[in-house]
């Protein structure tokens, strides 16, 4: 499968310079991925215009014949900024692994040993593969927080850290020895640079039309929106569950506790659960300050469960539409199951989904076509058996989370 030519930012001793990189594609029955570059260097540049000058301008390099490359010299100079899931801060490794291994540390180095290891790969980088094969850990990241919990975890992190602090200049002077900073058209480069100012002066302006959106007078909110607690409809296979959901510093939390959601079979058996247990300390939502009102409610048999639309998520029928193709998935439907599920891994600690739906994997690939669609992307082609596979995997996996009442 053709993917996606993607623009990144690496940040690197000598500053943070930007790239492309063309995830694994399929073509003509073998497997490839490449980055921007020619022979033994890999190209970076400073910033967008100069990438965007080089791309408009120059033909001699490892991405020429990338399926999609004919697409890159007509996009503008801000489509080739990366975006913050494309950002890796290599220098700032060291830093990252002085905390502790909590799911956003996790995250963040496992995006970057996973680009490291794409970089040692192409760019046949030895000495990379031989600092993050030096420890256990860097290997287990994409599991999230499970491996480095209990002693045995703590061992792997200390390992890991350890193998930063005494070997990660050799990473980082491994990757800088192929960097190359290759001139640019000096007219090509002005042109972007003036696409980039506009850009830039236009989202400053944008303020103001929000501050207007935020003094127009907001709609009367029910007790739930009050609370800050909003009720779930989750609709798969023969079955309707029922549940409640908020987010405490953005970060999502369910009915339930230990990763498993309490779900139930209309919002009178939620209410009935919540008159009857409401207080109960291992359910995850106590924590919210709101949570007294709730429980006081439903003590006093006074609560009603009332689903708003936007938290209806129906999950039936999306892996048979993605098996047709990605014309044939409706973009709402899937935002809302995609929500649903990163949102129940995210609380339960799981980084299978985020690894799942990323843009470097051929479902995340998918998603992001159907989510963000862009005329100037190739269109994901059939057959489409390995991206139904593991969303039905991922699906499977979140109605394992459900604790029915």
């Amino acid at each position: 499968m053709a993917q996606d030519i993607v623009p990144i930012e690496l940040g690197l001793p000598q500053g943070d310079v930007i790239t492309l990189w063309a995830p694994r594609w399929r073509e003509d029955g073998e497997e490839w991925e490449a980055f921007l570059g020619h022979e033994e260097d890999l190209y970076a540049f400073p910033d967008a215009a100069a990438l965007a000058a080089f791309v408009r301008t120059e033909t001699e390099h490892d991405l020429a014949d990338h399926p999609a490359w004919d697409i890159l010299p007509g996009l503008s100079a801000v489509e080739l900024v990366p975006d913050d899931n494309h950002q890796f801060d290599l220098v700032g490794v060291p830093e990252l692994v002085s905390n502790d291994p909590d799911t956003w540390t996790l995250g963040e180095l496992a995006d970057v040993v996973a680009i490291l290891r794409s970089l040692a790969d192409v760019c046949e980088l030895d000495k990379v593969n031989e600092v993050l094969d030096a420890a256990d850990g860097f290997a287990l990241l994409p599991q999230g927080t499970f491996p480095f919990t209990g002693r045995d975890g703590e061992r792997r992190w200390t390992e890991l850290a350890k193998v930063v602090v005494e070997r990660w200049d050799e990473v980082l002077d491994a990757v800088d020895a192929v960097v190359s900073v290759p001139e640019v058209n000096a007219e090509a480069k002005a042109r972007a640079e003036a696409e980039l100012a506009a850009f830039e002066e236009a989202a400053e302006a944008a303020p103001a039309e929000d501050d207007e959106e935020q003094d127009r007078p907001e709609e009367p909110v029910g007790f739930w929106g009050e609370v800050g607690i909003d009720p779930i409809k989750i609709i798969s296979g023969d079955n309707e569950y029922y549940s409640l959901r908020c987010y405490l510093d953005d970060k999502p939390v369910f009915l339930g506790s230990e990763g498993e959601i309490d779900v139930f079979s209309s919002p009178k058996a939620l209410a009935r659960f919540l008159s009857e247990k409401g207080e109960l300390s291992s359910n995850d939502l106590v924590q919210v300050s709101t949570w007294d009102e709730v429980a006081t409610k439903a003590t006093a048999g006074e609560l009603e469960v009332e689903v708003h639309e936007d938290n209806v998520y129906v999950l039936n029928g999306i892996a048979d539409d993605i098996a047709e193709g990605p014309e044939s998935v409706d973009p709402v439907q899937l935002e809302l199951a995609v929500e649903l599920l990163e949102d129940a891994a995210d609380w339960a600690g799981d980084e299978s989904v985020g690894t799942a739906l990323a843009t470097s994997e051929t479902l995340g690939w998918l998603v992001s076509f159907v989510l963000r669609p862009d005329p100037t992307r190739l269109a994901p082609s059939a057959p489409f058996d390995a991206e139904v596979s593991v969303w039905r995997g991922l699906v499977q996996d979140f109605e394992d989370r459900l604790r029915t009442h």
